[in-house]
């Protein structure tokens, strides 16, 4: 196995495959590095079959596929089909990160469950977060890991509560956690949402102002908010960068921001591609796995 060619296969349902996600897989050691764009679901079958009968058995640990895009789902749905294309003994690894979300999601969840540790002397179950931009792939593998996890999780609608509510569906069908959805479209909803809040993760859109500080002053339960936004403005108001657990301006509330979680976010990208390349068996590598090496990662086991 050790003379085989470390090759990957990058499957992108866009026009474009991530070029941050190629460098990654070529610095993590992959040798060959393929990209398929505009990939459908039912092609994945044909691709994997046609990947994994090329190759001796042996071989197989060797050659890898990448499920990017933007939609968490169809990442999850990939997966599947390439498991279920396999032909055991020809068989391959799989890692699912559609749009980077899946390690960001991941890092994010470690690094503020390390600060309710360290700080708070607390762990995540029955621990209330609230998520802010929901419906994005961040957002929606926050809030699965931390359910998971034991957290009693608020979905934030901005834009009417219809997405949210189909997130939270998705979530309890694929996953079993309950997540409720409720609506943060007027500042009277945000504000009761955030002061009744232990945890707060800010996964909006870039630029995209979440939690003020007026908001976060008159919250008096709130102990971490982490922020996964480096564009200007900050989704929360005085969040640097870098902070890592300390307070955030003229409050109480701890914080964690972009580059402390993107710190944890590249390790753990870089780490699952090492996985693949080192494992003497196929993995089919999610959010969860994402999450077991974050919390290694960041000190947590």
């Amino acid at each position: 196995m050790s003379d085989a060619t470390p090759i990957l296969h990058m499957l992108a349902p866009q026009k474009h495959m991530s070029p941050f996600d190629v460098n990654m897989a070529a610095d993590a050691g992959y040798k060959v590095i393929v990209p398929y764009i505009n990939v459908e679901l039912a092609e994945v079958t044909g691709l994997i079959q046609d990947a994994i009968f090329s190759r001796p058995p042996n071989y197989g640990v060797r050659t890898g596929f990448f499920m990017g895009g933007k939609d968490a789902i169809l990442a999850l749905d990939m997966i599947e089909a390439a498991k279920k294309a396999m032909v055991p003994p020809f068989e391959c690894s799989v890692f699912a990160d559609p749009a980077g979300s899946f390690t960001t999601a991941a890092a994010m969840v470690a690094c503020v469950e390390k600060v309710l540790k360290e700080k708070f002397g607390k762990t995540w179950k029955g621990t209330k977060v609230a998520v802010f931009g929901a419906t994005g792939v961040v957002g929606f593998a926050s809030s699965i890991i931390s359910a998971l996890e034991g957290a009693e999780v608020k979905l934030v609608a901005h834009r009417g509560i219809d997405r949210v509510i189909k997130n939270a569906k998705i979530s309890k069908e694929r996953f079993g956690v309950d997540l409720e959805p409720v609506p943060g479209e007027t500042d009277e909803q945000k504000n009761e949402i955030i002061a009744n809040a232990d945890v707060i993760f800010a996964a909006a859109a870039a630029g995209v102002r979440v939690v003020s500080k007026e908001q976060m002053q008159s919250a008096k339960n709130l102990m971490v908010m982490a922020d996964v936004n480096a564009v200007p403005p900050p989704g929360i108001e005085g969040m640097d960068l870098f902070m890592n657990g300390e307070k955030l301006p003229d409050s109480e509330v701890l914080g964690v921001g972009p580059l402390a979680i993107g710190d944890i976010k590249y390790k753990c990208e870089s780490g699952l591609f090492k996985q693949m390349i080192d494992s003497d068996k196929p993995l089919a590598l999610d959010f969860r796995h994402a999450y077991a090496l974050s919390k290694q990662l960041v000190g947590l086991v």
